[in-house]
């Protein structure tokens, strides 16, 4: 299953910052989880065949080995903070549940 996450940043949160803390701490925290395969963060550069800015700023897919695992990992106080300071930097993101057909 992957969990595809959409993104804009908070109004006057520093993308630079995020990025920092995305590669230092949430990169290497999710894909430590025992209930994940992989987990990747992307930045978006528009939208193909026009000039235009993609509707997210960020996109994130995470690969888990199952739905009740990652809750029960996610749901540990270690986690939960980590969630929070990345709360500090998104607004609104979405968690879309995918399965491939």
């Amino acid at each position: 299953m992957r969990i595809i996450v959409l993104f804009n940043m908070k109004p006057g949160a520093d993308a630079g910052a995020y990025e920092q803390w995305a590669k230092t701490t949430d990169i290497p925290g999710v894909r430590a989880l025992p209930s994940v395969e992989d987990f990747r963060v992307y930045r978006t550069i528009g939208l193909f065949g026009t000039g235009d800015a993609a509707p997210y700023q960020y996109v994130e897919t995470i690969d888990i080995r199952g739905l009740d695992p990652f809750v029960a990992d996610v749901t540990s106080d270690a986690v939960q903070r980590v969630a929070a300071e990345f709360q500090a930097f998104a607004e609104n993101p979405h968690f879309i549940l995918t399965e491939e057909l």
